[in-house]
């Protein structure tokens, strides 16, 4: 990862003090100044550091006061409105001026309202991860590798908090007997949280933003993640309803592309997306979303991708989706794939487009499948391999074209058709006549020679 600070602050390790807030600088991440707040399950104040002159300073003042005001506000069950607020604070024999008790307010706010100190790096422009790890590291990614910000915790218990308070909001449980969670927030936001000491340096949170739009393929080419040769194709492959699978790493645009590709289906055409955690989002008059529900707190109620997969096959799709093939339901899409569900698509992990064969092919003998049948199977449903990469400054692009071919053994191997360089540099593979045969005999007329720039 990145050395690089957000607003080129100093690391949490330097002598500036945690209470105040960074100094200004041009491009730096603002966060509003917080009150430490005290461990949870307390049962004394903060304690309580002198100054120089045996007197307690004004931040531990402060950070008392907090914790009485939330234990009166707990008692309570009351929400920490300023009126409240106010109130608890003369029951303590403390009067503060305006601006005091605004800044009580809001860092109990933040405790349990919305995605407390990490809300002003969601707000920023380009922001599609949040990660924090311990209550000293919190880093972001806007699209050109991760930034480490100035956000910081008071401690782990309040890491701890937060990631409990949003796993509550997706009706999930979070705690020292299941000390993990995966899910999907309210608004989209993708969640994942795995608490201390499993997370052996304090608990860790990750949040993915859900896209505020879905890009075209032009928008793509303008952003140098789709070469122009390789919209062409894309949109070709789109039109001739081949079956294909979207792979790359983890970040590479995946989703994204697939969004992108699935827009341009034509509009009497019925999508059906079946996910484990609902990222896909094309713009489309006629789509059906399946999303797979974990087992509840008594372990009931599971919803598998796999049992999705098996609904939307009786849903008269005209293109089924899966929105990251990972587990057993690859043996259901290849089976749909293979009984006249044309078009059919998703994504999957995988370093290369050759490894794609190798992965299909250890997913599908977990399911059940011989190592035969998976690869029987994977040459007559799948047509096109599209692989994306994302380089060390973070940019995604499509990286190439791929084929499928059985050889001798009768194992699938996958060819490169066409194989776009990162400064847009246009190769044809050995695969390349393959995939005009496949355009050809769906009624495109064809590649018509070699890719050109």
């Amino acid at each position: 990862m990145s050395d690089h600070i957000v607003g080129g602050l100093v690391p949490p390790q330097s002598s500036r003090p945690r209470g105040r807030p960074p100094q200004a600088m041009p491009s730096q991440v603002h966060v509003a100044p917080r009150v430490r707040s005290a461990r949870p399950g307390s049962a004394r104040s903060p304690r309580t550091s002198l100054d120089g002159s045996g007197r307690a300073s004004s931040e531990d003042v402060k950070q008392n006061l907090l914790h009485r005001v939330r234990a009166i506000l707990a008692a309570q069950k009351a929400q920490p409105t300023p009126a409240r607020v106010a109130a608890a604070l003369r029951a303590e024999g403390a009067l503060l001026g305006d601006a005091a008790v605004l800044e009580i307010v809001e860092a109990l706010r933040r405790e349990i309202v919305g995605f407390g100190v990490l809300e002003p790096l969601l707000a920023l422009p380009g922001v599609t991860d949040v990660l924090v790890h311990g209550p000293e590291q919190v880093w972001i990614d806007r699209g050109h590798g991760l930034e480490r910000t100035a956000v910081t915790f008071d401690d782990d218990a309040a890491v701890r908090r937060l990631a409990q308070r949003l796993a509550a909001t997706a009706d999930r449980r979070l705690d020292d007997a299941t000390p993990f969670v995966d899910a999907r927030l309210p608004d989209g936001t993708r969640f994942h949280a795995i608490l201390a000491p499993v997370s052996t340096k304090g608990t860790c949170i990750s949040l993915r933003l859900p896209r505020r739009k879905v890009y075209t393929l032009d928008e793509l080419v303008r952003n140098g993640a789709v070469p122009r040769a390789g919209a062409d194709l894309l949109g070709q492959v789109v039109a001739a309803r081949l079956a294909f699978l979207v792979s790359g790493g983890t970040g590479a645009g995946k989703t994204t592309l697939l969004s992108t590709l699935l827009s341009m289906v034509p509009d009497h055409e019925r999508l059906v997306l079946v996910e484990d955690s609902g990222e896909l989002s094309p713009q489309h008059p006629n789509v059906v979303h399946l999303e797979a529900r974990p087992p509840n707190v008594e372990g009931v109620g599971e919803i598998t991708v796999r049992t999705l997969v098996r609904q939307a096959l009786r849903m008269r799709p005209d293109r089924l989706v899966v929105g990251e093939v990972r587990g057993g339901e690859v043996v259901d899409l290849l089976s749909a794939m293979n009984t006249g569900h044309e078009g059919g698509c998703g994504t999957l992990h995988a370093n290369s487009a050759s490894e794609v064969p190798a992965r299909v092919e250890a997913l599908g003998v977990t399911a059940g499948l011989d190592r035969a049948a998976v690869h029987s199977q994977l040459a007559a449903a799948v047509d096109v391999v599209i692989h994306l990469v994302r380089a060390r400054d973070g940019r995604r692009r499509v990286a190439e074209l791929c084929v499928f071919e059985r050889t001798s053994t009768g194992f699938v191997r996958a060819l490169p058709a066409v194989t776009f360089g990162a400064q847009g540099q246009v190769s044809h593979g050995p695969g390349w006549s393959r995939l005009d045969d496949l355009l050809r005999h769906r009624g495109l007329g064809g590649l018509g020679g070699e890719p050109t720039p």
